[in-house]
């Protein structure tokens, strides 16, 4: 007679635990604020509030009256002329430039020679200094602007000097360059987009970080790993219980921060530097395809580093370690640009790198390379599942001491 039930228990063990797993961990607000608030939220926020602020100053820097101190304006009348049309505000000079600039109390300086007049009559080369500081980011678009200003300004004077001569002005430039940038708006995005992965990999992590935690060291920690598996049901459905719990939370993390992104995408001027973002619903479901497998590569991942903790404190540790792996593929293509092969997309993180790279340059992904990402992920995922089984057979694991 009591067999029958003990049937049904072993047969319905993974739903049960599921269940439970995610109706207990709904009601713990830590876990709830990193799932659901802080890790899928505030990257996005973040990210357009970031790129929002860069892009409107270094375009109000672009358009707007620059104010450069200029020392020695009165040797070159002409060229402050010039350059009070191309919207610089010629400024008082100061004693010392180069501290100026050090000090940030100006992005360039312009300086003219005293002899600027008389070489200039003498229709000698003349030359003027823009001292600024490379390391400062904030200098380069004011002094690209004065740059282009000056050199704009020596071209027309130059080809004025050829004409007075009776000289075609193409005479001092026989060989001209004709550039074809083939990038599109949208591909230009990826220039400003390339650490998107990255978010999308560290919402996984974050997302189920806490419940795997809880799951295994937590549940170590408290002495009930013990009761569970006394239990006449298989480890490894147990495990997999648990598992599914933590792929539950960390996929409505990942959906949340899709989401996110393709709302604060509209608010980033991108055509303001003639790109073009496109973060809408064929971007979105297919980013969620690719990183569908990390969810659960990760979360076998995770509770198996924190199967190696005998705290809730130590497994937090472990597994902050584990959150700097995912950023080595982005900070890879960044540093070495790749050609992509096809066995690249086999590679868990690198594949998906890749894949959300050619969607974000609207160059799509092909079924071969979402179906090599998805089973270089999955085979990945089932290894570390595999390792993850093994673990939980260990009597030792329900052990807190």
């Amino acid at each position: 007679m009591n067999t029958v039930p003990t049937k049904l228990q072993r047969s319905r063990a993974f739903l049960t635990v599921f269940l439970k797993e995610v109706k207990e961990n709904l009601r713990d607000r830590r876990t709830l604020i990193s799932a659901f608030l802080t890790g899928p939220l505030l990257g996005p926020v973040v990210f357009a509030m970031v790129i929002n602020v860069t892009l409107n100053r270094e375009l109000d820097k672009a358009e707007k009256p620059l104010p450069v101190p200029v020392i020695g304006a009165e040797y070159a009348p002409n060229l402050i002329d010039a350059l009070k049309a191309g919207g610089v505000v010629p400024g008082a000079p100061v004693a010392d430039p180069e501290k100026a600039v050090r000090k940030r109390d100006a992005d360039v300086v312009l300086r003219i020679a005293s002899d600027y007049g008389a070489a200039w009559r003498k229709g000698e080369p003349v030359q003027v200094e823009l001292i600024y500081d490379s390391s400062q980011s904030d200098a380069n678009t004011p002094v690209e602007r004065v740059t282009h200003l000056v050199e704009g300004y020596a071209r027309q004077q130059g080809a004025m000097r050829l004409v007075a001569r009776g000289l075609s002005p193409s005479t001092a430039w026989p060989l001209q360059v004709a550039k074809r940038d083939q990038a599109t708006p949208q591909s230009r995005a990826v220039l400003m987009f390339a650490m998107l992965p990255y978010f999308f990999v560290i919402t996984i992590l974050t997302g189920g970080m806490y419940l795997a935690i809880d799951l295994t060291a937590g549940e170590r920690e408290r002495q009930s790993l013990e009761p569970l598996f006394a239990n006449p049901v298989a480890r490894w459905k147990i495990l997999c219980g648990k598992l599914a719990a933590i792929c539950a939370f960390s996929t409505t993390s990942l959906l949340i921060t899709v989401v996110g992104f393709a709302v604060v995408g509209r608010f980033i001027p991108a055509e303001k530097l003639g790109m073009e973002l496109d973060l809408g619903l064929h971007f979105g479901g297919s980013a969620l395809l690719l990183m569908l497998p990390l969810v659960l590569l990760f979360a076998a991942l995770q509770s198996m580093v924190a199967a190696f903790a005998k705290s809730y404190r130590e497994a937090q540790t472990y597994l902050s370690l584990l959150m700097l792996v995912p950023i080595i593929p982005s900070l890879l293509l960044v540093v070495m640009p790749i050609k992509a092969q096809a066995w690249m997309y086999a590679i868990p993180l690198l594949g998906q790198n890749l894949g959300i790279m050619q969607l974000l340059r609207g160059d799509g992904v092909t079924a071969e390379q979402i179906g090599l990402c998805l089973t270089g992920s999955l085979a990945a995922a089932l290894v570390a599942v595999l390792v993850t089984i093994q673990l939980y057979r260990s009597e030792r694991l329900a052990i807190s001491a």
